[in-house]
């Protein structure tokens, strides 16, 4: 009985941590590219390097639920909290 609580709360925790962690990151890239255009229109000269910029920050924010996801699938398919019981 306890192992199949356990294993439910992973699955619910993993849900949770990937939902927040794809959350943040909308949130964090929206912010990116939106800063990229504000300044894009304050100095046109200036959007190829601002576009590269951004792609990188867009790259280094996703990783954060890349991260969450294999936490979440470690959790749920290899959890170390099952064999306690």
């Amino acid at each position: 009985m306890e192992k199949a609580i356990v294993l439910a709360l992973s699955a619910m925790g993993a849900a949770i941590g990937m939902g927040l962690a794809a959350l943040g990151a909308a949130i964090g890239d929206g912010n990116a590219a939106a800063k990229m255009l504000e300044g894009t229109a304050r100095q046109p000269e200036m959007a190829g390097k601002l576009f590269v910029n951004m792609l990188i920050s867009v790259g280094l924010i996703e990783a954060l639920p890349i991260i969450a996801v294999v936490i979440g699938i470690i959790l749920v398919f290899a959890n170390p909290f099952a064999s306690m019981f």
